[in-house]
């Protein structure tokens, strides 16, 4: 595998046809599963590193370049954006060995006119590379963040708006940071059998840690593909963060209760309320189309998960039969994905801000159609990915202006380190970084009548 062109090639077909290169990355790893493990880990980081830090790339090849990143042909655009990470953020790789690649590569690929411009661009990179001139923090500070993390300005201005510099460049910074992949097990497997699957894990080199504020959670890094790790054909476990797990137990969900999933797909969090609901108990799932209805049955089966119902609908209209039926209903709603932008790297360049007004109405949508479900006395837990207050605390606003429903206290179902002035009221907003999961936002909802 000739792991630049790979990724290059990867770039290209992402840009052409639309496609997440996180998805064709996979994708290209499962085909060269043959290949040394450097290789293959030469290629993930290098497409992720150039994705995750694709704005700083931008702007210092501008510094370089007489001609603008966005104006240059995409092949040569790819290219020097590849070079430009390993030059400024790969170590491993040699300054001189980026630049000849990179020719070799412009000419292989019939751009030999423009050879010596890549040469000339990257060689005026590695000359200023201890030496830009970054955006004054003081003069343009939302551009400063934007340059230095890569994040699109609107982003770092609602944030900035929202909750504040300290706090945005906290999770900005946290963002950066590679996450662990955070597992759980069944709630039936043995204390003996957890131990054995860990200590194999281990036998692999991966690094095994206890999530901090989520028992459930275990943490495992050096890990890339669990679907070979012992134990996941199984069933023994099932990969989830831990906020996810976080905002089952705040349902509280007991033995015998039927619960509803409204947008269940993959299936994790109906996976772990069917296992709090019991034989006794029941969870019907849905999702808006049989390609995602189908990763809940694939997962429900290696699980060995029998209460679980599972139905193709669209959640903005009102399912006949359900209308008080539920004693939980989770309503993890579509949303901007804003707190998971750690491990879904390219929803910072998709995303748009007149996105935002158009979930939240499809987020109420959903809720008018779906509140009757609940049954009087009954529970909504509101969930999302997102750190945005349109999508989070005003969703939740509508809802008890709406319906007939009340916020309760979450400092019963969660860990006391997470308790406040908020969970007190209901809401608990997890931002990216704070307790070693992605950004989430949960709310605890009961029926009044």
């Amino acid at each position: 595998m000739d792991v630049r062109q790979t990724a290059l090639e990867i770039f290209l077909e992402a840009e052409k046809t639309g496609a997440f290169a996180e998805n064709l990355l996979r994708g290209a790893l499962e085909k060269y599963d043959y290949v040394a493990p450097a290789q293959k880990a030469l290629l993930k980081r290098l497409t992720e590193e150039t994705l995750e830090r694709l704005l700083t790339l931008d702007f210092c090849l501008d510094s370089v370049s007489s001609v603008k990143v966005e104006r240059m042909k995409p092949l040569i655009r790819w290219l020097l954006r590849l070079s430009a990470c390993q030059i400024l953020f790969l170590e491993s790789v040699p300054d001189h060995a980026a630049c000849s690649e990179a020719v070799r590569l412009a000419k292989q690929k019939g751009f030999a006119r423009l050879s010596g411009f890549v040469n000339g661009v990257l060689r005026g990179l590695i000359r200023k590379k201890d030496g830009f001139v970054w955006p004054d923090a003081d003069k343009e500070p939302v551009k400063a963040l934007s340059v230095a993390y890569s994040m699109p300005e609107w982003i770092v201005s609602l944030w900035e708006g929202q909750y504040g510099r300290e706090r945005t460049e906290s999770m900005l910074k946290a963002l950066l940071i590679p996450r662990p992949v955070t597992v759980r097990f069944r709630t039936d497997v043995s204390q003996s059998l957890i131990r054995e699957t860990l200590e194999r894990f281990r036998e692999r080199g991966i690094a095994v840690g206890r999530h901090p504020v989520c028992p459930k959670a275990w943490t495992l890094r050096g890990c890339d593909g669990v679907a070979s790790l012992p134990g996941f054909p199984e069933g023994l476990f099932y990969v989830q963060d831990a906020s996810s797990m976080l905002a089952v137990e705040a349902a509280g969900i007991s033995p015998g209760m039927k619960v509803i999933d409204l947008c269940a797909a993959p299936g994790g969090k109906a996976l772990l309320a069917a296992e709090k609901a019991g034989e006794t108990g029941s969870v019907l799932a849905g999702d808006v189309s049989e390609r995602k209805t189908a990763l809940i049955w694939e997962n429900a089966s290696r699980m060995g998960c029998k209460n679980l119902e599972i139905r193709v609908w669209d959640a903005r209209r009102a399912q006949p039969g359900l209308a008080g039926s539920a004693d939980v209903v989770l309503a993890d709603l579509p949303c901007s994905g804003l707190g998971v932008l750690g491990r879904k790297k390219e929803i910072r360049y998709r995303v748009k801000p007149e996105d935002l007004d158009s979930l939240q109405r499809l987020q109420r949508e959903i809720l008018a159609a779906s509140a009757d479900y609940v049954k009087p006395g009954g529970v909504l837990l509101y969930s999302t990915c997102t750190v945005n207050r349109g999508e989070n605390e005003e969703t939740v606003r509508f809802l008890t202006e709406e319906f007939p429903f009340e916020t309760e206290s979450l400092d019963p179902f969660l860990p006391e380190c997470l308790h406040g002035r908020e969970t007190r009221e209901g809401t608990r907003q997890l931002f990216c970084g704070e307790f070693d999961t992605d950004g989430f936002f949960m709310a605890r909802l009961r029926r009044k009548r």
